[in-house]
C-alpha cells in the first residue's frame, strides 16, 4: 500500500494524515472498502489510566510547613498508579486512601516516561482542613475538542488523526475514554503566527462512543449502538490521493458536518509522520469563517474523487517576518 508524504506549509495551508494506509491497524482498515463519512464535532473525556501530577505545592501543619512529594522525590508529570497498596485510577481513589491513613510512611507506586517506581512518602495533616496530604495537584483525565473521521460498518471509528501526547510527547495512555456529541458555538478565527479554534459544549447528556485506543495517527473506539451511523453517507477508501480539486467535511457551527472546496498542492510517498499531503483551503465561506485550518478540525475528512483519501491532523503556522532595509554604504 502506497504511503505519502509530508511538506510542511504555511498560513491557510494544513499536513493532512493519509486515513486508508494509518488511521486503523493497515489490514483493519483494508478489509473495510466503504465507511461512514465523519465530519461531527465531538467532546473527548479520557482517563489517563492513574492521578497525574500537575504540580507540587508545600502543605502548612502545626509543626510548620511540609513538603511530602519533594521529599519523596516525586515530580510533575509522575502518573500516580497506586497507594498504600490500592489501584489508584482517579483524584477519588486517592481521597479515598488518605482519608483511611493513620499516620506514618506509605508506599506509593508512580509511573515516569514508561517506567514504574516505588516511593516512600509520608502524607502530613493539613492545619486548616484536618486531612492528611500529599503536596500534590492531579488529574484524572484530560478534555478536548476535536472531529470524527469515519465510522466502520462494525461501530468502529476513527477520529482526530493524531495522538493526545503526554509530557514527554509519546500517545498517552488511555483509560475509560467517553466521547460526547458536541456543539460548536464560536470560532477563533487563524491569524498570521496564530492558530485559530473552535469552541463547543459538550453535550454530556449524548455520550456517543467509548474510546479505546490513542496511537500516533489518532483516537479510535466504538460508537454506541443506538448511534445512527445511517444518517453519514457512505464512501470508498482510497489510497489514490492527487493533486487537485477536494473536499472537507467540517463543523464550524452547531452539531452538523458541511463540506467545503480545498485544494491538495501536494503529494508525496515517504514519509514516516503520518503526515502525508497538503492542502489548501479555497472555500471562500470558510475562509470567512475560520480563517483556514483551526484546532478542533483535527480529524476532519478529506475527500477527493467521492472517495475519503485523508484526514487534517496539523495546522501550521505562518509568521512573518519583516523587510530589512538595506542602505549601500559602498564606496562610489
Amino acid at each position: 500500500m502506497q504511503k505519502l508524504k509530508n511538506k510542511l506549509w504555511l498560513s491557510l495551508i494544513a499536513a493532512v494524515t493519509f486515513c486508508a494506509m494509518l488511521f486503523m491497524p493497515v489490514a483493519a482498515v483494508a478489509e473495510e472498502t466503504e465507511v461512514y463519512l465523519g465530519g461531527m464535532p465531538a467532546g473527548f473525556t479520557l482517563g489517563i489510566g492513574g492521578a497525574q501530577i500537575v504540580g507540587l505545592c508545600e502543605v502548612l501543619t502545626e509543626n510548620g510547613v511540609r513538603d511530602p512529594a519533594g521529599e519523596a522525590k516525586l515530580a510533575v508529570g509522575d502518573i500516580i498508579v497506586s497507594f498504600r497498596g490500592v489501584r489508584i485510577k482517579n483524584a477519588a481513589d486517592m481521597d479515598g486512601v488518605l482519608a483511611g491513613y493513620g499516620g506514618g510512611g506509605a508506599e506509593i507506586t508512580i509511573e515516569r516516561s514508561g517506567e514504574r517506581m516505588q516511593r516512600e512518602i509520608s502524607p502530613v495533616k493539613d492545619m486548616a482542613s484536618g486531612r492528611y496530604r500529599l503536596g500534590v495537584l492531579i488529574r484524572d483525565s484530560v478534555s478536548g475538542i476535536g472531529t470524527v473521521t469515519f465510522v466502520r460498518k462494525d461501530g468502529r471509528f476513527g477520529s482526530l488523526g493524531h495522538a493526545v501526547s503526554a509530557a514527554d510527547g509519546s500517545p498517552m495512555e488511555i483509560d475509560d475514554g467517553n466521547i460526547f456529541s458536541c456543539s460548536i458555538v464560536s470560532v477563533v478565527r487563524g491569524e498570521r503566527g496564530r492558530a485559530g479554534e473552535l469552541k463547543g459544549l459538550f453535550l454530556n447528556d449524548r455520550q456517543i462512543a467509548t474510546a479505546d485506543k490513542n496511537c500516533s495517527v489518532g483516537i479510535f473506539g466504538n460508537m454506541a449502538k443506538e448511534y445512527d451511523t445511517g444518517s453519514r453517507p457512505l464512501v470508498s477508501v482510497s489510497d489514490n490521493a492527487h493533486p487537485g480539486s477536494a473536499s472537507i467535511f467540517a463543523t464550524v457551527d452547531g452539531v452538523s458536518p458541511a463540506e467545503y472546496r480545498v485544494s491538495i498542492i501536494k503529494v508525496d510517498a515517504d514519509n514516516r509522520q503520518n503526515k502525508n499531503f497538503v492542502i489548501k483551503i479555497t472555500d471562500k465561506a470558510l475562509l470567512k469563517a475560520t480563517g483556514g485550518i483551526v484546532q478542533g478540525m483535527s480529524g476532519s475528512p478529506i475527500v477527493q474523487d467521492g472517495k475519503l483519501v485523508g484526514a487534517v491532523t496539523h495546522v501550521l503556522l505562518i509568521i512573518r517576518i519583516p523587510a530589512i532595509a538595506i542602505k549601500d554604504f559602498s564606496t562610489k
